[in-house]
């Protein structure tokens, strides 16, 4: 039987991929299985990734015959995963040595729906570690108890989907596959349902991904129209949130994580082609209209005046685009 399924989008990493490659197999055991997704790449990785499926074992590669993006390529590798647990790494990050052995160890003492990691972020030369916003380690808990406050930033803020381990069962209910098509942000309704749905999560302290930030070819440093699917993610997570049980306690924590990354997108609008920024904002003035108004007054009220500001002059864009 299979204990752990890996499940690795690549996509044009030829200058990354043989570093993820080798931290996979100082990370290979005879019961893991590693389940490379090539997602259409042009760029010589194909190659690389060939030659892995011989030497590195457990590894299954598949290829996309059109590029589908990040969450339709873990899409696949979840259906092709055999594993009792799953998780994910991205095809230009790597691993410490022995990572996920101590991982699978932590997921079988604590027994829990999910785990979640911290990581370090790698940017140029300089490292630095990445905490989960939840104080509690080594506790299993109920997920939903860690959405909340709205005004802090706690496990749902924390969207990394590498950041972890993931029960089967979470496949059988239909909580882990991603948004197909997102190509930014699917990590966003994805932790917001595991923190609604799932039953049981802990945070442990076991530091062993590496994340490559700042990557040239990565999506949140390309300035084009894919980035807006951030408000796709977002309407998604609000939509959902508004349709739980515990919607009134739930939903400030949407909306003002929404709003905050609207601010922080707007707020770096020179960074998008000319067109790009323009759709950026009528899109986000709509977004901020198709919010629950009453919700939105208390979060911008809640928000620091700058960026409170900024959303308010959207939302009046947006009114006054209604109005003509």
């Amino acid at each position: 039987m299979v204990k752990l399924s890996v499940i690795v989008p690549f996509y044009n990493v030829r200058q990354y991929a043989p570093d993820t490659l080798r931290s996979l197999r100082a990370n290979a055991r005879e019961d893991f299985e590693f389940i490379l997704v090539d997602d259409c790449s042009r760029d010589g990785t194909p190659e690389i990734l060939e030659r892995a499926e011989r030497e590195l074992p457990g590894a299954v590669v598949v290829r996309h015959e059109q590029n589908g993006g990040l969450a339709t390529a873990r899409n696949t590798g979840i259906d092709r995963a055999r594993g009792e647990y799953l998780t994910f790494l991205d095809g230009d990050d790597w691993l410490a040595p022995g990572y996920y052995p101590r991982l699978v160890a932590a997921m079988d003492e604590l027994g829990c729906d999910f785990l979640r990691t911290d990581h370090v972020q790698c940017t140029a030369r300089a490292r630095g570690v990445q905490r989960v916003p939840h104080g509690r380690r080594g506790v299993v808990m109920d997920p939903r108890a860690a959405i909340l406050p709205a005004d802090r930033s706690t496990s749902v803020d924390y969207a990394f989907a590498w950041a972890g381990v993931y029960h089967r069962r979470l496949v059988d209910r239909g909580l882990l596959h991603f948004t197909d098509g997102l190509r930014t942000a699917e990590d966003r309704p994805w932790i917001w349902r595991l923190h609604r749905e799932a039953e049981s999560f802990a945070v442990v302290n076991l530091l062993g991904v590496f994340y490559r930030r700042g990557v040239a070819t990565s999506l949140t440093q390309i300035g084009d129209v894919r980035q807006l699917d951030f408000i796709r993610a977002f309407d998604q997570v609000v939509a959902e949130t508004a349709r739980d049980r515990d919607a009134a306690a739930l939903l400030p924590k949407a909306v003002r994580t929404y709003c905050a990354i609207i601010s922080h997108h707007v707020g770096s609008i020179e960074r998008f082609e000319p067109a790009v920024a323009k759709q950026l904002k009528s899109r986000s003035a709509a977004a901020l209209r198709r919010m629950p108004q009453d919700v939105l007054d208390e979060a911008l009220d809640s928000m620091d005046l700058l960026r409170a500001g900024k959303l308010r002059r959207l939302r009046r864009r947006s009114a006054a685009g209604v109005a003509a």
